[in-house]
């Protein structure tokens, strides 16, 4: 059979783009409104995603109140008890959510999305996260944000604890952060194992996903990019026993799409233009781990930065960019506020579906991991126009052939 690509829908209130709650077509108070999470996971369903994602942040994702009030990330559900709604709501479609090794405990983790995956016949998969922001560790003990390394052992024992009560054979570990003395009081999954998603992308980070992820979701901004990372990644499986095939790597895709391309980047345009610029700077300083980058003149460079030990990818990426398009600061944080720092594509849906196979079929990902700007608009144009697109061109499933999360990702059923 041909190999089709996968497709997630990022889901996130009121959309991905940091001005979107301002656009005329968002709906508001979407973070906490559970119909509209329903309609937009049916929309999702019925154009045959293989699942819906959500994020999670451990605390408020901005300290500042005054630019807090202005982004679309301040309010929004807990992901895991909104997927849990979500999956009496929808029969077929992948159910995946964010949790941290950070703040959580492996047994009681792994108990609840085992319960989402039995919930929902075996839909449920986890994001692993580590946490890398101070605003969440502020949250729990006040300790600090701990090393990235640190963070990273933690999250290896807390991963391969829970994979083992996922598989029943856990029970009886003792580590060095970790000791579970029982087993999870629950059958196997209908899909032998919750899938396992991460979206870490430094090199503890892929030694990690190559270890134990079924699926990864990363940022890239080039194909030069997205190969390098993909050939990397796929190259590691080898050294924990696995296939390249094993795992599928889904980078994060922003498009905007309409009907005509003039169409499409009026609409960008019109996103843009809603970005205040403090909002568009804190963001960028988020994700780079500085605190004072206002200090710095807007329309000037991106100053020199310390390493992060907070996302050390994601720093990288921003950095790389910022000076190989001679960005100001201005102009990276306008452009990292329509996606964070994810791939945008702005066309018609056969400029975005060329754009996709591109990277599909040049080896530099398995799917993608779509990220509307403002829902439910951008969301309804991939589903109404780009999908049929990449249908007619024999590049996405039209109909589901499995009922699990693993069958429709094409993975093994763990032994």
């Amino acid at each position: 059979m041909t190999a089709r690509m996968k497709l997630g829908a990022f889901l996130w209130a009121t959309g991905h783009h940091i001005a979107a709650w301002r656009h005329p077509k968002a709906h508001v108070t979407a973070g906490i409104d559970i119909d509209h999470y329903i309609q937009l996971a049916r929309t999702a369903e019925a154009a045959k995603f293989d699942m819906v994602f959500c994020e999670d942040a451990a605390g408020l994702r901005e300290a500042n109140v005054g630019i807090a009030s202005q982004t679309s990330r301040s309010i929004g559900f807990e992901p895991i008890s909104l997927l849990s709604a979500l999956a009496v709501q929808t029969s077929r479609i992948g159910l995946v959510s964010t949790a941290s090794t950070s703040y959580n405990e492996p047994y009681g983790l792994a108990r609840t999305f085992l319960s989402l995956d039995h919930l929902s016949g075996g839909r449920a998969g986890w994001n692993l996260v580590t946490s890398a922001s101070p605003i969440e560790a502020a949250n729990f003990g006040s300790t600090g944000l701990k090393p990235h390394a640190d963070r990273y052992e933690r999250a290896r024992e807390f991963a391969e604890v829970v994979t083992g009560l996922w598989h029943g054979k856990a029970s009886g570990h003792d580590g060095q952060s970790f000791s579970v003395r029982d087993p999870l009081g629950l059958p196997r999954s209908p899909q032998g194992a919750p899938v396992m998603v991460q979206a870490g992308a430094s090199d503890v980070g892929r030694d990690l996903a190559a270890r134990t992820a079924d699926v990864v979701f990363t940022a890239a901004q080039t194909f030069e990019e997205a190969k390098a990372f993909y050939d990397d990644l796929k190259g590691r499986m080898a050294t924990y026993g696995r296939e390249p095939d094993d795992i599928k790597i889904m980078p994060g895709v922003s498009p905007v799409v309409a009907e005509t391309e003039a169409e499409a980047r009026e609409k960008h345009e019109e996103l843009q233009a809603l970005i205040p610029d403090d909002v568009g700077v804190a963001l960028l300083s988020s994700y780079l781990s500085i605190s004072d980058l206002w200090r710095y003149p807007i329309d000037g460079p991106l100053p020199e930065l310390p390493e992060s030990e907070g996302m050390k990818s994601r720093q990288a990426l921003v950095v790389e960019q910022s000076r190989r398009d001679g960005l100001s600061i201005r102009q990276l944080a306008r452009h990292f506020a329509g996606a964070r720092g994810h791939w945008r594509i702005v066309g018609t849906a056969a400029q975005v579906a060329d754009e996709l196979q591109a990277w599909f079929e040049g080896g530099a990902a398995d799917g993608f991991n779509v990220m509307p700007s403002y829902f439910p608009g951008e969301l309804d144009a991939f589903a109404t126009l780009v999908v049929p697109e990449l249908q007619r061109r024999g590049l996405f499933r039209r109909d589901y052939e499995g009922r699990t999360l693993r069958e429709h990702l094409g993975l093994k059923r763990p032994a």
